[in-house]
């Protein structure tokens, strides 16, 4: 789902003749497993193990090991402590992951057996819209990651010769993803879940403003595919999705006028708001089904990730005005960048207002956030978690806000956003955020310009790239709006962060008085209690200035993304498998 990437729960890789001839793993017979409407919802409950997990594992990639609340790893605005091979060099069809088709013969042997079932046909058909949302949701993931995938619409028997077919085209695929979808939409029946827990029509309608604006901006920024005529499309089909929902009133934004909280509130809750959350995983103490969320974020999590200084700048100023327009601004240091910002930096990141839940001060911890811009927005504040992966906060799928989000930029890229229509979606979003002039702005960004998207001129779709950035930040989502946009290389721009006045000199993060941090060439032998002291070893870390500026973390690390890394290369053993399978241009061949 909506991150990125969907993760699937699957703990063993099996070739493709290996599982797509698998029936399901259950031990009831068809006609059992088919008799009663009871037993179409037991099956339909197997497929939501496919929703990403919330437990973060991790690996080199950055491309598949990071869950839902660490998927944006692997993007610009992210730095990360760990090397992310696919951008530095190493990966190859040999580390490739993602081809794995269990998830797909489940749905597809449920799809051919539902009307088996002694129901009414409605029923069959909500059920079968469910499945059918699962698998879009499945081939959406699968295109995003390899571009052309074979299409299997029913369960195939071991000899079935199709098992070892080629790819087919983008075209078939998206359309076939593109009809499930319809179908989920018009026969899941229109009942809202205050539990954001059960695959709803609202769900389905969200996923298909994903799915159609993804689809239309690739083919409308990857002109060398040859279908920017059918974008428009897409982004039609995104926008009705989108207004579909909006329309239904069923869902709006948690705004209780308290925009220092409300924002991180949708993170942090054990109950996901119902009037925002549309779809999330839940967990629980009692039933001990927890994530390690906290446990990331906290100041020991080592496989932290933290924020860029040339993403942080993006936020507004409280009022409205660009952070970026005063003389001087990336040489602003850390206590007073982050104050007057728009509501939703010190709920991403921990500012010096942030107190733990004893009331104690707790400073950016620099040892893990490298760049100084230390993530909470999915942490606990109550120090007990910080060391234990029992986390038992909701964590958002679905959003509404991303809803809003798919709507503006689809209606933007078709020329055709209104001023209601901003009104509706990115104000609303900005006035939650407790900024006050939240009207489009009069003129494009010119630091976004140079920074970001050089070739946008367009000031509705600039600010709403910016605004999706900010709203959605660590949800998942980045990688995927790069690749959409063909904008892959600020995959290969420098991580920087906090500025630094001058090496050796006592940094207090949270204004309390006490020394957080000090930038040095050389640890002391007897450190300060307290102090993390930065050593500047100018290879993986250094000063922009030499000994002041910008931190740039993995200084050393020369990240590539050249043009045929938007599509992921094959597994090695797949091609060797199956010889009607092409590996992706650019990738090694067996």
């Amino acid at each position: 789902m909506k991150r990125l990437y969907v993760i699937l729960m699957v703990t063993t890789l099996f070739s493709c003749e290996k599982y797509l001839d698998k029936g399901p793993l259950d031990s009831l017979t068809n006609e059992q497993a088919f008799a009663s409407e009871e037993n179409l919802q037991l099956y339909v409950n197997s497929f939501y193990g496919a929703l990403p997990s919330a437990q973060a594992i991790y690996g080199t990639s950055g491309v598949l090991e990071g869950y839902y609340f660490i998927g944006d790893v692997m993007s610009d605005v992210n730095a990360w402590t760990q090397n992310i091979t696919y951008l530095t060099g190493g990966f190859t069809s040999q580390n490739s992951q993602g081809w794995i088709w269990t998830e797909l013969r489940n749905i597809n042997y449920f799809l051919a057996n539902y009307h088996k079932a002694n129901t009414t046909a409605e029923r069959k058909n909500h059920f079968a819209g469910i499945a059918r949302f699962f698998r879009a949701n499945f081939y959406f993931e699968k295109v995003k990651l390899f571009g052309d995938v074979p299409w299997y619409g029913t369960p195939h028997s071991p000899t079935d010769e199709a098992l070892y077919k080629p790819r087919d085209s983008r075209e078939l695929v998206m359309d076939s993803v593109l009809a499930d979808l319809d179908f989920a939409v018009q026969h899941i029946v229109d009942v809202k879940d205050n539990s954001a827990t059960m695959i709803t029509k609202s769900a389905a309608l969200a996923l298909k403003s994903r799915i159609c604006l993804f689809e239309g901006t690739f083919r409308k920024y990857h002109d060398e595919l040859g279908l920017v005529s059918s974008a428009n499309f897409w982004l039609e089909e995104a926008a009705d999705a989108a207004n579909d929902l909006i329309q239904s009133g069923a869902y709006s934004l948690v705004n209780n006028g308290n925009p220092a909280s409300d924002y991180r509130s949708l993170f942090t809750s054990t109950t996901p708001p119902s009037n925002e959350i549309i779809l999330a995983r839940v967990f629980s103490d009692n039933l001990r089904i927890w994530h390690n969320a906290t446990d990331v974020y906290a100041n020991t999590g080592a496989y932290q990730t933290s924020l860029t200084r040339r993403f942080i700048n993006t936020y507004l100023n409280v009022d409205g005005t660009r952070f970026t327009d005063q003389p001087g601004f990336n040489e602003i240091e850390f206590n007073e960048e982050t104050k007057n910002r728009d509501f939703r930096l010190s709920q991403t990141i921990r500012t010096p207002s942030y107190r733990r839940a004893d009331g104690s001060v707790e400073p950016p911890y620099l040892g893990q956030a490298r760049t100084g811009y230390h993530i909470l927005k999915f942490s606990l504040d109550d120090r007990r978690y910080d060391n234990l992966g029992q986390s038992n906060n909701a964590i958002p799928l679905i959003r509404y806000a991303e809803v809003l989000l798919n709507y503006a930029e689809a209606k933007a890229e078709l020329g055709s956003l209104s001023d209601a229509d901003w009104n509706t979606t990115v104000g609303a979003l900005r006035k939650r955020a407790g900024i006050a002039s939240t009207a489009m702005p009069a003129t494009l960004d010119p630091y976004m310009k140079a920074n970001f998207y050089p070739t946008i001129n367009s000031i509705a779709v600039m600010e709403i790239r910016r605004e999706r950035a900010i709203e959605l930040a660590v949800e998942g989502f980045r990688y995927a709006d790069l690749l959409r946009w063909k904008a892959g290389d600020l995959l290969e721009k420098s991580k920087d962060g906090i500025y630094v006045k001058a090496m050796n000199e006592p940094i207090d993060l949270n204004e309390d008085g006490q020394t957080d941090v000090m930038f040095v060439a050389t640890a002391p032998s007897e450190p300060l209690p307290r102090v993390y002291y930065y050593v500047v070893d100018n290879a993986v870390i250094r000063l922009s200035n030499g000994t002041s500026g910008n931190v740039v973390w993995q200084a050393n690390m020369n990240r590539q993304y050249p043009d045929y890394k938007y599509y992921m290369p094959l597994p090695f053993g797949e091609l060797v498998i199956n010889d009607n399978l092409v590996q992706n241009d650019g990738w090694d061949h067996p």
